[in-house]
């Protein structure tokens, strides 16, 4: 008869427990920030000059004597994603007051080279206020992702969603599809309207040829639309670039997930940004005045395209979101701008939120060319089960 100690002795060790490992998802969404920190630190990038000074000298020179809270708030809150994402990117490898440090030097050195660039933009004015601020966004970002890195990408619940309803090869893809609600910010000619280039091309070419450059006219030839083109342009825009953005986003889901329910929040959350976006850029009265005929029908239209697809392979599907998102961005680029939407547009003053804006309108550019990448990249394809 073995005794209690000798079976002690010989039962079995509890399994160890699974290794931490790096979050692609943090390395992903932290390049993306950098990205969107950059276009938005150097917006318009137009009005190129030196003033024959160091780029440094703004370290240098007095503190601002015009400023606010608002603008503080502003060039802290802006710094501290960044600060957190980097955290979370070095972890499990870098933690504690090693990442705290790495981050903060990150932030610095990043801000500090924004500003100095900023020198050459006769548009913009550098800075020491707003590096002091963005550096300590950063050292406070670096610090709340050191006290919850290990809750967050080792116990979060969310990870456990993140194993179960997505697939293994889906960590980019989350990031690209989190980002299309607030792709959605910028005011664009049609609901869903990403991805429309040629304006900002157009303008580009008239800078360098000194003379109006207008490609998207030129594509047309000339031709221009009736209202009721206009509506149906928005129809097709909208049923292209919404069925595709879903179908992209149905491909990513397991077979367990509830799909459905995915798919209506994350249509939900872009329709909510855009009402608030509107009514921030715009009124509060014209929330909903991009709830066209052409965007009603757009959407239904898009919802049906969706629910032929839906029961599909997951490489057809796939296939088809790639199909979808190219014909919206061939339409949206030769498609002209509404003239009731340029009314509605010339309302709007951009004031403090210029970086804000900057930051919104290359998230919109980028967002097509980003989820084409992901569904065309051969390491993203998925296994559902």
């Amino acid at each position: 008869m073995v005794s209690d100690t000798a079976a002690e002795e010989i039962s079995p060790l509890p399994p160890l427990a699974p290794k931490p490992q790096a979050s692609a998802f943090s390395r992903g969404a932290l390049l993306a920030y950098l990205l969107l920190i950059i276009y938005a630190s150097l917006y318009p990038f137009t009005g190129w000059q030196s003033m024959g000074l160091p780029l440094e000298t703004y370290l240098l020179a007095g503190w601002p004597r015009y400023w606010t809270g608002f603008d503080v708030a502003i060039n802290v809150l802006g710094y501290v994603p960044l600060g957190i994402l980097t955290v979370y990117s070095l972890h499990p490898r870098i933690r504690r007051i090693a990442a705290v440090l790495l981050a903060l030097l990150f932030g610095t050195v990043l801000s500090g080279s924004m500003e100095a660039i900023q020198t050459l933009l006769s548009n913009r004015v550098a800075s020491n206020l707003d590096f002091v601020t963005n550096s300590l966004g950063a050292l406070i970002g670096a610090l709340i992702g050191s006290a919850s890195s290990h809750l967050v990408l080792e116990r979060s619940r969310l990870r456990y969603y993140r194993q179960r309803w997505f697939s293994a090869q889906a960590s980019r893809g989350l990031i690209i599809f989190a980002l299309w609600p607030l792709a959605q910010i910028y005011p664009q000619s049609y609901l869903f309207g990403n991805g429309q280039i040629l304006p900002i091309l157009s303008d580009w070419l008239s800078m360098l040829l000194e003379a109006p450059v207008d490609l998207g006219s030129w594509l047309r030839n000339g031709v221009q639309l009736s209202v009721e083109q206009y509506w149906l342009a928005e129809a097709i825009i909208t049923a292209l670039s919404m069925s595709g953005a879903l179908l992209a986003f149905l491909c990513v889901l397991r077979d367990k997930a509830p799909r459905v329910l995915l798919l209506l929040a994350l249509l939900i959350a872009a329709l909510a940004v855009k009402a608030l976006s509107t009514a921030l850029f715009f009124t509060p009265e014209n929330a909903f005045t991009w709830i066209t005929p052409g965007a009603q029908g757009g959407v239904l239209l898009g919802l049906g395209l969706l629910t032929g697809f839906a029961f599909m392979p997951s490489a057809t599907q796939r296939r088809s979101a790639v199909a979808l998102l190219i014909a919206a961005f061939v339409v949206i680029n030769l498609a002209p701008a509404n003239p009731y939407f340029v009314a509605t547009l010339e309302t709007w003053v951009q004031g403090k939120f210029l970086n804000f804006n900057g930051a919104a309108q290359f998230l919109s550019l980028l967002w097509p060319a980003a989820a084409l990448w992901f569904l065309l990249h051969a390491s993203h394809r998925v296994k559902r089960t």
